[in-house]
């Protein structure tokens, strides 16, 4: 194997797990750990990673700027275990808010098993999941579309948001800190999140193990403002005496 290529599938690799060790990927690849660390220095100094100790990481910084179809295979197992969780916090006749996160994508691709739902998000790749379900009513949410990510924002988004009620809402964020809440990159989606837990009875926090301990640039909501967190590994012990002293019920794979 050519150099460019394993240095190609070791970055898809990172992409999607988010991390990896030297040792791990020499008996993935069948190499000597010194030729992975000359990939990874190399990796990294084209800036598509970032060195750590005994391995190499895709920086949080990238998260923010990866288009779409990037951030789509990003951490992929953890995004579908929130997946199968969600939808088994959906009941069939329930009208549900997706916002514009690439684990709402899996979440829809969950959800199409169901029949009977109303479905409203500002995502055009949501969207184009229950184009092909005949048992789903979806409501495309217009605006300003941000082509990196795929979504509409602006203010005639959420004023379309604030003309209807959903019983239940799965928001996403880039981070999640127990002093400053809950947080996202980018201002314009942390309003259309916002519209979304005000027209909605039921607020359920989906995020992967990656985003606690984490504040993001703009403010989406604070502990009291959501119900449930749906993650895909068991929080540490804090995380979850946390969630008890607030009456927040924590869903998590195992």
């Amino acid at each position: 194997m050519l150099g460019v290529e394993r240095r190609d599938l070791i970055h898809r690799l990172l992409l999607e797990k988010g991390s990896a060790k030297v040792s791990e990927l020499a008996k993935l690849y069948g190499i000597g750990e010194e030729t992975i660390r000359r990939d990874l220095a190399k990796m990294a100094g084209e800036g598509l990673i970032e060195k750590i100790y005994g391995g190499a990481c895709i920086p949080d910084s990238m998260h923010r700027v990866l288009p779409v179809d990037t951030r789509k295979i990003m951490n992929i197992s953890a995004k579908k275990k929130i997946a199968s969780i969600c939808k088994g916090s959906v009941n069939e006749g329930n009208t549900v808010f997706l916002d514009g996160s690439t684990t709402a994508w899996q979440i829809a691709k969950a959800l199409c098993d169901l029949s009977d739902l109303i479905v409203i998000s500002n995502s055009t790749e949501v969207a184009d999941i229950f184009a092909k379900s005949s048992d789903i009513k979806f409501i495309g949410v217009g605006g300003t579309m941000r082509k990196r990510t795929k979504t509409f924002v602006g203010h005639s988004t959420v004023a379309t948001i604030e003309a209807y009620h959903a019983d239940i809402a799965f928001i996403c964020c880039d981070g999640a800190d127990r002093v400053t809440g809950i947080t996202d990159a980018n201002e314009q989606e942390a309003e259309i999140r916002k519209a979304m837990l005000r027209q909605s009875q039921v607020h359920v926090l989906a995020i992967d193990g990656s985003k606690f301990d984490r504040t993001s640039f703009s403010n989406i909501g604070y502990w009291d403002d959501f119900h449930q967190v749906i993650t895909d590994v068991r929080p540490n012990a804090s995380w979850l005496e946390f969630f008890r002293n607030r009456s927040i019920r924590c869903l998590y794979e195992g």
